[in-house]
């Protein structure tokens, strides 16, 4: 099993990521961001196809908050209709999912990979050598300079600017395709996950090689932009104001006497002010 993990997957990863480092100069931090650009190319069409369902839950959202509104005493019969709704849309409610549960497997090659390539003992530099591929160019730049602006590459960062660039850069993610929903249990589901999910990576962010954390955080920023062009700021953005609040017509309409009522008052007003002028002639 580790034998073809490492054939397949982790070692192709490790000779890629020296490679390019080899391109540029040995600057590995820059390798890792080409390295992420290249693998958001290729999970393109997940991406584009995961927010091709977001934006089609969008225009869904109407139809669904009505479902939510009409059996909400009943959840069996609301999971039934949902389904049902999905269906004939052609919407799957798991597909936001699929572009990270695709790069499960990347993340853990490529920690493996940051932690092997810049091995600085005899010990880790030996095995490393073990899993290189003989090309010139991977050959020639190793040791790798574990350097990159204020981070070194194999160690947390410890001045938290990368872990609030992960959490950030997360939540701004998740905000643009958190639907809201009238169901009170699944609005707090979806507060929990948009809180907890930016936070967790964010610890993560300082236990991991910062090398994998600037891999989430550049991760985060090309998806940012992909969903903006394909769906615009989302849900991100609070919703527009209804052109009509029931609340507040509700009281204009009990404050406001309506027109039959106007009517019925009339002949009381005239009969007052009639009163009124017949005392006014007496008193002369």
């Amino acid at each position: 099993m580790a034998e073809a993990w490492n054939l397949i997957i982790a070692d192709p990863i490790l000779n890629g990521l020296t490679a390019l480092a080899g391109l540029l100069s040995g600057n590995f931090g820059l390798a890792i961001i080409i390295f992420t650009v290249i693998v958001r190319v290729i999970l393109l069409p997940v991406t584009l196809r995961q927010l091709k369902s977001t934006k089609s839950m969008q225009t869904l959202q109407p139809k669904i908050q009505a479902l939510q509104k009409k059996y909400s005493r009943n959840k069996q019969k609301l999971q039934q209709e949902m389904m049902a709704l999905y269906k004939e849309a052609g919407v799957s409610s798991v597909g936001c999912v699929w572009p990270m549960l695709i790069q499960f497997p990347i993340w853990i090659a490529l920690y493996q990979s940051i932690i092997k390539a810049l091995a600085t003992t005899p010990e880790n530099l030996l095995s490393l050598s073990q899993h290189l591929y003989s090309w010139s160019l991977v050959q020639q730049v190793i040791p790798l300079n574990n350097h990159f602006l204020w981070l070194n590459l194999a160690a947390p960062d410890s001045t938290l600017i990368l872990a609030i660039l992960v959490g950030g850069t997360m939540w701004v993610q998740q905000k643009m395709t958190t639907a809201p929903t009238t169901d009170p249990k699944q609005r707090s589901t979806n507060q929990m996950m948009l809180l907890m999910m930016p936070f967790m990576f964010a610890l993560f962010t300082l236990t991991f090689p910062s090398g994998l954390a600037l891999y989430w955080a550049i991760s985060n920023v090309i998806g940012i932009g992909i969903q903006y062009l394909v769906t615009g700021w989302g849900y991100l953005r609070k919703a527009p104001p209804a052109a009509s609040d029931p609340s507040r017509s509700g009281k204009q309409l009990q404050d406001t006497p309506s027109d039959q009522e106007r009517d019925l008052t009339k002949p009381v007003v005239k009969s007052l002010s009639a009163g009124k002028q017949a005392e006014r002639k007496k008193l002369k």
